[in-house]
């Protein structure tokens, strides 16, 4: 089974696939897509509508995990990533997938073994879970969150779907 990971963002959305093995489950793909701050709202959400549309015709995933919001103080943000969390699920939910939905507590303890685990621990965790076969950067030579953060996703909704 195949699993799309989305680490929902309207400025940079984390994106994984992972295939379920049957001793480690294997990173097909994975990257950080941003938008630019330059370009209206809606030209963002299209773009973001256009490259999972990209994706799955690519991978054919059976299965979106996709992470619930978490409420900051900034209500904009929360709002524009709302948004961005529809057009995703929208284009899931057209390709006839599955929608499993984690809260950043449930990825943690999937990951870790401990709902209150830090993202170093979790970012630990998914380097010795999954085979990612090519490394993961983003410019600055680091690991992106965002693709690991979509990594942890997939890997929740791989262990729950079991």
């Amino acid at each position: 089974m195949r699993i799309l990971g989305i680490d929902p963002g309207f400025e940079r959305l984390g994106i994984a696939i992972i295939e379920k093995n049957k001793s480690k489950d294997l990173v097909l793909f994975s990257e950080c897509f941003k938008t630019s701050a330059k370009l209206e709202f809606s030209e963002r959400l299209a773009l973001i509508g256009e490259e999972v549309k990209k994706i799955i015709k690519k991978y054919k995933p059976e299965v979106l995990a996709i992470e619930t919001l978490f409420f900051t103080t900034n209500q904009k943000t929360v709002m524009h990533v709302a948004e961005a969390r529809g057009v995703v699920i929208y284009e899931c939910a057209r390709a006839g997938m599955k929608i499993f939905e984690a809260s950043p507590p449930q990825i943690k303890i999937a990951t870790t073994g401990y709902g209150k685990a830090n993202k170093e621990q979790v970012m630990k965790m998914v380097r010795l879970l999954v085979d990612i076969d090519k490394p993961k950067s983003s410019k600055g030579g680091q690991d992106s969150d965002d693709e690991l953060d979509a990594i942890a996703c997939a890997l929740t909704a791989s262990a729950c779907l079991r």
